[in-house]
């Protein structure tokens, strides 16, 4: 076959163009998710890339503001699907903040065990998936073991496991069983040493080493310049966390420590998500240990107007009839007011901006999803890099979509 080009004759004094232009997604597996990213390469040499969000849009924010308030937890669960319970609580204790409510000892540390295991969750996919993405296979076998595991935990306390729906305003919609107990129980005993594996794995292999030493690496400053927050953040060197900052459900009463690394690069976040990891182990551990003298029947405030009667109430007794109708059909208004919660979700500051002008849905509600910062300083992260160092470096953000657009 004739090389074409020897027949094109370009216009005097024009350059031919020397780059091609690649799109990375929005369908392409590696992308993780629906992501679009338009790259200008030089042979495998990304020159410059320019993101595109949108194509998950769901209009969360506008839907929560035609919806009781207790009917706004499933849409959290869509937001980050690999860690919903703690966008449930998020939710719920911003609702619980405007309505001034005070919680039992029992239930907050319920909520850190369901909290940190689903930390655990999210950080073993990011983790094992970046593996895959360097081409190792083995670590992420070992993990989602124990991710399914953990839904299985889920599925005992609430009857789901992806989209939890977990929680209550005021608590939890049922008591923990004893056999979710012996889940979690199961759950600390074996997964130490399945993480364990996966570290010797990967921490030191050179192949990984190299594939993320000094890739997609982001200096303290502009860290903090675009908003990141979460791993991401405490990667490149500043030691900032939610849970310590401003401590909520109970935080305060755990010690553990704050992983910070130093580069700011895909290595460090994979450093920093493994040490979350070892922590959230102890936290739970401490919770564990906590609830041994706590009443074993308390899961809830109590607080009628807000929180579902039992079943059995509502067939027998008037009031919790009352109170059961006036909940469901969202005749029971909320306070006016105004307020700001966050949470540690897995991929950072987790918030919740909520105006309520004492209807029964909100007046405005925002929510601060951590990926949609991080992806607006992908392209700045990938700029001169290589082509396959733009999948690894998605990876290590951790790139959720359901986060991008709400």
């Amino acid at each position: 076959m004739l090389d074409q080009k020897q027949h094109i004759k370009l216009p005097e004094g024009s350059i031919e163009k020397n780059t091609t232009t690649l799109n990375l997604g929005p369908t392409h597996p590696a992308t993780h998710g629906v992501f679009q990213n338009i790259l200008e390469i030089d042979g495998e040499r990304i020159v410059s890339a320019v993101s595109t969000v949108g194509y998950i849009h769901r209009a969360f924010e506008k839907i929560a503001e035609r919806r009781p308030y207790y009917q706004i937890t499933p849409l959290t669960d869509r937001l980050n699907y690999c860690s919903a319970p703690i966008n449930n609580f998020g939710w719920i204790m911003t609702v619980e903040k405007l309505l001034g409510l005070e919680l039992p000892k029992r239930v907050e540390y319920l909520r850190v065990i369901i909290m940190e295991l689903a930390r655990i969750a999210d950080h073993l996919i990011c983790n094992a998936v970046m593996g895959v993405d360097t081409g190792a296979l083995t670590g992420f076998v070992y993990l989602m073991t124990y991710r399914e595991l953990i839904y299985e935990i889920y599925e005992e306390i609430c009857g789901s496991r992806l989209t939890t729906n977990i929680g209550r305003i005021g608590g939890f919609e049922r008591n923990f069983t004893p056999a979710a107990f012996e889940k979690i129980e199961r759950f600390l005993k074996e997964y130490p040493e399945a993480l364990k594996e996966f570290e010797t794995l990967l921490t030191r292999n050179r192949i990984f080493m190299e594939r993320t030493q000094g890739v997609g690496a982001i200096s303290a400053e502009r860290a903090m310049s675009y908003g990141f927050t979460g791993p991401n953040l405490r990667a490149a060197g500043v030691d900032y966390d939610v849970r310590v900052a401003t401590p909520y459900s109970s935080y305060q009463d755990f010690d553990f420590s704050v992983p910070v690394g130093t580069t700011g690069d895909c290595y460090d976040r994979y450093l920093v998500r493994n040490a979350e990891m070892w922590e959230s182990i102890s936290i739970i551990r401490q919770a564990m240990d906590k609830l041994k003298g706590l009443p074993d029947d308390v899961y809830h405030a109590d607080v009628p107007a807000y929180y579902l009667p039992d079943k059995k109430d509502v067939y027998t007794k008037m009031e919790a009839l009352i109170y059961h109708f006036k909940i469901v059909m969202g005749e029971t208004d909320i306070l006016p007011g105004e307020v700001y919660n966050a949470v540690e979700g897995a991929n950072g500051e987790l918030g919740f901006y909520l105006i309520s002008d004492g209807g029964r849905s909100p007046y405005r509600l925002h929510f601060r999803r951590p990926c949609f910062i991080y992806y607006q300083a992908y392209a700045e992260l990938v700029k001169g890099a290589m082509l396959s160092d733009a999948i690894v470096c998605m990876s290590s953000l951790n790139l959720i979509a359901g986060e991008l657009d709400a």
